[in-house]
């Protein structure tokens, strides 16, 4: 009968569960107005705390049970540690400058010890970490309350967030198209109002292309910037940092200025900064050498309402007093992309082998996804020689790149070469080979990586919507180490053409 009302049964699941979530809305979590989550930021929910005009644990019941109403529809939790963010409550938070605002991690290589870490992936299911991650450490000194961890693709690997584990995670402006990834799970649950802000991660991509999906700010700091380990201090041999999605830019700056700095045995680290991170959201940034990219370092085309997002951006630095100019630098793509796939391709392979060896379990179809089990054989093929090489091209890419960099202080781009795709277009099961995936998945990201590549800051920027009604981020890369220009520009851009109130119906 539903199905024949024109309601289907997934609807009518997803209604029931809603419902069972409301009704376990607590006392706590009634008494704070149904807006309060939208309203503010996380800097503006911590204020509230401080002025004890709501508490940190009807914050976490309102989170939880915005969150048990809408996961259903876009299933963007692939955890739910409730229970864990309430101990964190009972014992009495740090004084941090987010006290008693709802966090969640991204359920990736980030670890709470003794709570599982899956990783997008069957290969994974039910893994507990001994350890748990500096980044955690900071985040939770810093006031934050972890209740779940949220959606990837299998191991990081692919723009979307979709795969065999949790499913498909949807887009709240349109739930048939993407949320981007691998921090699909994170932007799906700021785009829907459950939290102002959430981890999230960026090997080639993977906190910009979500952010620019979902109508979120996403800044991916400079390599070193922000703690990896332990067990290890890098990832995907320097191409992966942490930061988080967030709605506005001065929540991404407090949220750095409480994670960054070298941790323990870290190779590496970037520079530190004069001031904080905090402090440049509201100073002048000068009149800023823009050069605007609109065309990617491979060739490929990009779709014209992303070009003219781009161009709007750059009309409105000009109204600003920036000056822009087109400019590219050059770059062998052909070798940089070569580079980044030994690298993430043998990181991947050393770590499903390792995973094999330790439960036992043999790597096939059943517990890894088509597109990842092409990493793993790849990976495998590698040899000490080819890493050494891709190492010596990514440094080669970095030089060129700085060396273009000392005539301009920020490039401006198109941050994705489309609007969010439909959902199964770059699944890690797709209908074709691993080649003709790869090929889409590029097209479909060609600017992203670049700044993965050189170790820079770069940041997406909501500026844009395409015509059906989907968000189109702007991507700014700025100089290695200098995320203080793109947050001195973020906050001017945020004042002059304001992001805050548009947001998804859900």
């Amino acid at each position: 009968m539903a199905e024949e009302a024109g309601v289907s049964r997934r609807d009518v699941v997803a209604g029931a569960a809603a419902l069972i979530g409301a009704a376990r809305v607590t006392a706590a979590a009634a008494a704070v107005r149904s807006d309060t989550l939208d309203a503010h930021d996380a800097m503006g929910l911590a204020e509230l705390v401080r002025k004890k005009q709501v508490s940190a644990g009807e914050l976490l019941a309102s989170a939880i049970a915005k969150a048990e109403v809408l996961n259903p529809r876009f299933n963007f939790l692939a955890q739910k540690h409730y229970d864990y963010g309430r101990a964190a409550i009972a014992r009495g938070l740090p004084q941090g400058p987010f006290s008693g605002v709802p966090w969640l991690l991204k359920d990736l290589n980030t670890y709470v010890a003794g709570l599982p870490t899956e990783n997008g992936s069957r290969f994974f299911r039910g893994y507990k970490p001994e350890v748990t991650s500096e980044l955690v450490r900071r985040i939770e000194k810093a006031g934050f309350v972890i209740f779940g961890k949220t959606t990837v693709p299998e191991l990081g690997l692919s723009g979307t967030t979709e795969n065999k584990l949790t499913g498909d995670t949807r887009n709240p402006w349109n739930p048939a198209h993407i949320t981007g990834g691998s921090s699909g799970g994170a932007a799906a649950a700021v785009a829907a109002g459950v939290l102002p802000a959430a981890h999230a991660t960026d090997g080639g991509g993977s906190i910009r292309i979500p952010a620019s999906c979902c109508g979120l700010f996403g800044l991916k700091p400079s390599r070193g910037r922000v703690p990896m380990g332990p067990p290890r201090t890098e990832g995907w041999g320097g191409l992966s940092v942490h930061h988080a999605v967030t709605r506005s830019v001065r929540d991404s700056a407090a949220i750095l200025d409480a994670t960054h700095g070298v941790e323990p045995g870290s190779r590496y680290g970037a520079p530190t900064p004069a001031d904080s991170f905090l402090a440049q959201v509201g100073k002048a940034p000068g009149r800023l050498r823009v050069a605007l990219m609109l065309t990617p370092a491979s060739g490929s085309s990009v779709d014209p309402e992303c070009v003219e997002a781009a161009r709007a951006a750059a009309r409105l630095c000009e109204s600003l007093g920036h000056h822009v100019e087109e400019a590219a630098p050059r770059l062998d793509m052909a070798a940089l992309g070569a580079a980044s796939f030994v690298l993430i391709a043998s990181n991947v392979a050393a770590d499903m082998l390792d995973r094999a060896r330790a439960t036992g379990q043999a790597i096939g179809p059943d517990v890894l996804e088509p597109i990842t089990l092409g990493f793993v054989a790849y990976g495998q093929k590698t040899s000490g020689m080819d890493v050494a090489r891709a190492n010596s091209a990514l440094q080669a890419g970095a030089l060129a790149m700085a060396q273009f960099m000392a005539s301009y202080d920020v490039i401006l781009s198109p941050t994705l070469a489309a609007p969010p795709l439909e959902l199964g277009r770059i699944n890690l099961t797709p209908d074709t080979d691993f080649a003709h995936w790869g090929e889409r998945a590029a097209t479909f990201s060609p600017f992203t990586q670049i700044a993965n590549l050189t170790g820079q800051p770069a940041m997406s920027v909501p500026l844009g919507m395409a015509k059906n009604g989907l968000p189109i981020g702007v991507m700014f890369m700025g100089r290695y180490g200098d995320e203080a220009t793109l947050l001195r520009l973020a906050a001017q851009l945020e004042m002059a053409a304001p992001w805050k109130n548009r947001q998804p119906q859900v």
